[in-house]
C-alpha cells in the first residue's frame, strides 16, 4: 500500500524533493546534495534519500518503510541509458520508481501536465516541449563540457578560459579575471588555477557563474559570455517551437538572472512556470501509480 509520494528534482548542484500523502496533498519539501547520475549511482541514491529524509522531518514524521513510498525522479544524466538502468536496479526499497530526465519533469511541472515548452538553466541546460499529442521532444541537454549551452558550468568554463589568457598576458587582466582566479585559490595565480582545474567538476565550474553575473554590467568579457548565453537560449527556443505556438517557461536557478541578457524577440514568448521539476516528478509518479 502506498502511503506517500515523493517527487525528486536532481542535478549537478543539488537535489530538491516534494513529499505528498497518498491522497495527493503535499505536506513538505526537502533538499540534499547533487544527485546527477554522473556523480555515481550510489551517490545519487544517497542524496535522494537524504533529501527525502529531510522532507519527512520537516513534516514532523519519521521516515517510513520505503515499501510504503512511491518515488518519481527527474535526474540529470538519465540520457545515459546504462546509468539510468543501473540507478533503477539499485532502488533501495521504494515501492515504485518512475525515472525520467529532469527536462521531462520540468515540463510537467511548469505547465501542469499541459502542452508547453521549457528551457531549464542551472548547472547545465536543456530544452523540452510537450506537444499536443503528448509526445516529448528535447533539445540540448548533451552534458558538460561538450554541451549544456547557457548553463552555469558552460559559463564557468568560459570564465576560466578568460583567466588563463589574462594570466598569460594574452588579454588584459581586470577585476573580473582577478575575481575568478581568486575563486580558484586564495593566491589567484597560475599554480592555484592549475590545482583547481586538477579536481574541478561540473559543479565547481557552475559555481563561477555567479561571478560572471556579478560582472555582467562592468566587464566586456563577462557581458559577452552572458549575451552569448542569451543567444543560446533563443536557439533552443526556436528549435523547440519555431512557430511560437506554445508557451515557453524558463526554469532553474539561472532563469531570472539571465533574463536581462535574452534577445528581445524571445521575451513575448515566455510564460511563468506553474511548478518546478520536483512538482513535475511528483505528478509523474502519481500518474504512473494511478494508471
Amino acid at each position: 500500500m502506498i502511503d506517500f509520494f515523493i517527487g525528486v528534482d536532481g542535478g549537478g548542484s543539488g537535489t530538491r524533493v516534494r513529499l505528498a500523502r497518498a491522497d495527493g496533498s503535499e505536506i513538505a519539501q526537502g533538499a540534499g546534495g547533487p544527485s546527477a547520475l554522473l556523480h555515481g549511482i550510489a551517490n545519487a541514491w544517497a542524496a535522494v534519500d537524504a533529501a527525502a529524509a529531510q522532507a519527512f522531518r520537516n513534516a514532523g514524521l519519521d521516515f517510513p518503510d520505503k515499501a510504503a513510498v512511491a518515488i518519481g525522479l527527474g535526474l540529470a544524466g538519465v540520457h545515459n541509458r546504462q546509468w539510468a538502468a543501473e540507478f533503477v536496479a539499485a532502488n533501495p526499497g521504494y515501492a515504485r520508481v518512475a525515472l525520467e530526465s529532469d527536462g521531462h519533469t520540468t515540463v510537467l511541472g511548469a505547465h501542469g501536465g499541459q502542452p508547453g515548452a521549457i528551457i531549464a538553466l542551472g548547472t547545465g541546460s536543456v530544452g523540452e516541449i510537450k506537444l499536443a499529442d503528448g509526445r516529448h521532444v528535447e533539445v540540448g541537454g548533451w552534458g558538460f563540457p561538450s554541451g549544456d549551452e547557457a548553463g552555469g558550468a558552460w559559463m564557468g568554463l568560459r570564465a576560466i578560459n578568460h583567466v588563463q589568457q589574462a594570466l598569460d598576458g594574452r588579454v588584459p587582466a581586470g577585476a573580473f579575471a582577478a575575481d575568478i582566479a581568486r575563486a580558484c585559490g586564495e593566491a589567484g595565480d597560475r599554480d592555484a588555477v592549475q590545482r583547481w582545474l586538477g579536481h574541478a567538476n561540473q559543479t565547481a565550474f557552475a559555481q563561477l557563474a555567479r561571478i560572471v553575473l556579478r560582472h555582467g554590467d562592468s566587464d566586456d568579457t563577462a557581458r559577452a559570455i552572458l549575451l552569448e548565453a542569451g543567444r543560446q537560449v533563443l536557439l533552443m527556443a526556436d528549435a523547440l517551437d519555431a512557430g511560437g505556438t506554445l508557451p515557453i517557461a524558463l526554469c532553474g536557478g539561472l532563469a531570472a538572472p539571465l533574463r536581462p541578457y535574452l534577445p528581445a524577440s524571445l521575451l513575448p514568448r515566455l510564460a511563468s512556470p506553474r511548478g518546478d521539476s520536483a512538482a513535475g516528478a511528483l505528478r509523474l509518479i502519481q500518474q504512473h501509480t494511478n494508471s
